[in-house]
């Protein structure tokens, strides 16, 4: 297994997606009151904007990671992405928005420039 594409070898995708598997978690936390402390479980119960807190906090960490130089700048900058797209997950799971629906719309997305795509909705920067 590799997680870097550079070596021209395709990186191990399991059978289900981790993002499908993480949806799933979140939508049982959701639906089903924790009797043991979760954290998927406070970010619901605190709505948009304890979710949108972190999403915010989340992404200022991904930029300032990106400025780390060398490997464990790499590794820290892998490492904050996945908490940005966590906490993102748990937004879409609190708006009962399936990791589907953001795939269809990068598909729809897929070989329109954005420059093109940006002014089809009305967004010129």
């Amino acid at each position: 297994m590799t997680s870097h594409s550079e070596s021209g070898v395709e990186p191990f995708m399991p059978e289900r997606s981790i993002l499908s598997r993480l949806m799933n978690v979140i939508a049982e936390r959701k639906a089903q009151p924790q009797t043991v402390r979760s954290y998927v479980a406070s970010l619901l119960n605190g709505g948009v904007a304890k979710i949108g807190g972190k999403i915010l906090e989340e992404a200022a960490e991904v930029v300032e990671a990106a400025d780390e130089p060398g490997e464990s700048g790499r590794e820290h900058l892998v490492r904050e992405v996945a908490d940005l797209v966590f906490h993102t997950l748990v937004m879409l799971g609190h708006r009962d928005i399936p990791w589907a629906d953001v795939e269809a719309e990068l598909a729809r997305r897929f070989g329109i420039g954005g420059i093109v795509e940006k002014k089809s909705r009305g967004r010129e920067s």
